[in-house]
């Protein structure tokens, strides 16, 4: 017999691996594939993809029997573990999923500073159109009106530059130009009322060209009245080491560097935010199936069977937000200004939403198998801890996000 044939003929009776005789497709000692990839392109074409596969058709009847609350959980904990993916396994695919296609499709826009239109004599202007500006005159009818307009506005124009931080500078200049713009459209509607009209004599108050009054340095941050400065003026916290306080000066300082750079690009804040949304879910997930068992005590239940059940709620829940995401992709097809056909891509969102606190609670119901009464009592109880939870997380991760941008 040729080498050949006695490779084909171990590899037909025997494990590859451990020499162990075969019975089926797979070992049963090791469990390696009774296939070898190095004898067929086709066995190397699907060990390829085997990571997805052998989630496998499995991943597809999972994802089925998941839509019915508390089905996929009860038949876990009952034993049926073969034809599921497995808990942790399935929120995991989910949670990246949902939150790489979140990226995708949920924007909030970038904040944009307009280009001042031209002057008559070709030069570039430090005044926003009146669109740009969205400062109007044009619905005053007298010359009084206008000039009410204008004052008004003016105050809380020079009020608002007043209270921006020096560190938003561009926010304080794009401020300035809407002061100029209101005088300059003021002038020019006052001319197209009474163009004899002793106000247009006046010069402005707030000269175009010349500098507006010197503000004092604010920061965005400040510790007992004054500016927030790592070195000079850091925050101390008593009961905390040196160390401790370093870092947290190192933190804030490096929040503070950050405040104009998240303000001119929110979307490079929110993809780093929502990046961060699953390692929080990560830590939620335990600790929600802690809150089972205390919740649950008397049912005698083990720590691992709520921490199943918590899995698969989670995962639901990342199935329903990636459902929410796709829809808003669709939306995001429509042209702005359509408002009738806006209208199903909203229902569609608040049906989901609305329906996730009902298959949460109708999944309780169905796992732990208590009086209704006694189920929503807890669900309103967990579910109220659990917000405070979500919404502590949250605050932790836009700061921790804010202070390491």
């Amino acid at each position: 017999m040729t080498p050949s044939h006695d490779a084909d003929a171990v590899h037909a009776s025997a494990c590859e691996n451990c020499r162990t005789p075969l019975q089926g497709g797979f070992c049963h000692v090791c469990g390696q594939n009774a296939h070898s990839p190095l004898k067929s392109v086709g066995h190397a074409v699907e060990e390829v993809f085997e990571s997805f596969w052998h989630l496998d058709g499995r991943i597809f009847r999972t994802l089925r029997t998941l839509l019915s609350p508390g089905k996929l959980a009860n038949a876990y904990l009952a034993g049926h573990r073969a034809p599921f993916v497995a808990p942790l396994r399935l929120f995991v695919i989910l949670s990246v999923l949902t939150f790489f296609v979140a990226k995708l499709t949920l924007h909030i826009g970038e904040v944009t500073l307009p280009e001042p239109p031209p002057t008559a004599d070709g030069t570039t202007n430090l005044v926003a159109a009146p669109d740009q500006s969205g400062i109007d005159f044009s619905k005053q009818t007298t010359v009084e009106g206008v000039i009410k307009q204008r004052d008004e506005t003016l105050k809380g124009l020079v009020s608002a530059r007043a209270g921006v931080p020096s560190g938003l500078g561009f926010v304080r200049e794009r401020i300035e130009d809407n002061i100029y713009a209101t005088q300059r459209l003021a002038r020019e509607r006052i001319t197209q009322l009474q163009p004899d009209h002793p106000a247009l004599k006046q010069p402005d108050r707030y000269p175009q060209g010349q500098p507006l009054p010197a503000l004092p340095e604010s920061a965005a941050i400040t510790i007992g009245g004054k500016p927030f400065d790592a070195e000079t003026n850091p925050v101390r916290v008593s009961w905390l080491p040196e160390f401790a306080n370093r870092w947290i000066n190192k933190k804030l300082a490096r929040g503070e560097e950050n405040i104009p750079r998240l303000a001119k690009d929110p979307e490079h804040f929110f993809t780093l935010l929502i990046g961060s949304v699953p390692s929080a879910l990560f830590v939620l997930v335990p600790v929600f199936a802690l809150l089972l068992r205390l919740a649950y005590i008397e049912t005698g239940r083990v720590y691992l069977e709520h921490l199943v059940v918590a899995l698969y709620s989670h995962a639901y829940l990342c199935l329903c937000i990636l459902v929410f995401c796709l829809v808003q992709a669709l939306g995001n097809l429509i042209p702005p200004g359509n408002f009738w056909l806006k209208i199903p891509q909203w229902t569609a969102q608040l049906a989901v939403l609305g329906w996730m606190p009902v298959y949460l609670l109708w999944m309780q119901q169905r796992v732990y198998r208590q009086h209704f009464i006694v189920t929503l009592l807890k669900f309103s109880v967990l579910g109220t801890l659990y917000f405070f939870m979500l919404m502590t997380a949250i605050v932790f991760l836009v700061l921790t996000t804010w202070v390491n941008a």
